[in-house]
């Protein structure tokens, strides 16, 4: 996988960070990691820093002035990504709740059965999670069903933060125009991706919930999800 990125956004990711990045390298010797790290008041960051000399040439990092979303600092890596070679670019969470085994799942879904945009989906296959209380496996079970029921998309997971691209979906995508910021990200991009009729693939996955660190969810980003996808349609509508 000469030509993949895996890019991951991080805000006070200090426990998790040099393992996640050790596991996604342990995937291939040819994976290269840009993390987004938005100022970390715990000083992830500098840890990533630390590691750049051993990963020379293979792990970059992007640093923000702030805390500015997660739909902004996938932009940003976005952006950064289609400045060089890379043809497989991934969205991958710090945390673990996204296993780096499922990585090569995930580019051989794009790679050898030709998807343009492969999602690691934990509802494909009945409901996959682990360790999410029941009120909040709810919650985004339904989350996706209304997103499907508003948008018309046959996705089964479209809140999903676990994606391979092709290089051409983000290319054809108007990066500049992506509205949402937190969670509704995930589902614009993947509604971006619908409306230009790319081929996209849900891969099964297992989501483990994180055991280090802290859930960056609020009820502005579920909000955010819920009023955001009426607006996203209403919008495409008129857009035709």
């Amino acid at each position: 996988m000469p030509d993949t990125v895996v890019i991951i956004p991080t805000y006070n990711e200090i426990e998790n960070i040099e393992a996640i990045i050790r596991a996604v390298f342990s995937q291939s010797d040819h994976l290269h990691i840009l993390i987004v790290d938005d100022n970390s008041p715990d000083l992830t960051g500098l840890k990533v820093k630390a590691l750049q000399d051993e990963f020379s040439g293979k792990l970059f990092l992007e640093t923000r002035q702030e805390k500015s979303g997660l739909g902004t600092a996938y932009i940003h890596g976005f952006k950064w990504c289609l400045k060089r070679s890379y043809q497989y670019i991934f969205e991958m969470d710090a945390d673990f709740s996204h296993n780096p085994n499922d990585i090569i799942k995930l580019y051989n879904a794009c790679h050898i059965d030709g998807a343009h945009l492969s999602i690691g989906s934990r509802y494909i296959t009945g409901v996959n999670v682990v360790n999410w209380p029941m009120s909040r496996v709810l919650m985004s079970y339904l989350a996706s069903k209304y997103v499907r029921l508003i948008t018309g998309m046959n996705i089964q997971d479209t809140t999903a933060g676990f994606v391979c691209y092709k290089r051409e979906v983000l290319e054809t995508i108007d990066l500049n125009k992506i509205k949402f910021i937190g969670y509704a990200f995930q589902i614009e991009m993947k509604f971006k991706a619908y409306l230009k009729q790319f081929k996209i693939t849900e891969v099964p996955v297992i989501f483990t919930d994180r055991t280090r660190g802290e859930s960056k969810l609020s009820s502005s980003i579920i909000s955010e999800a819920i009023f955001g996808v009426i607006s996203m349609k209403l919008k495409s509508l008129f857009e035709k």
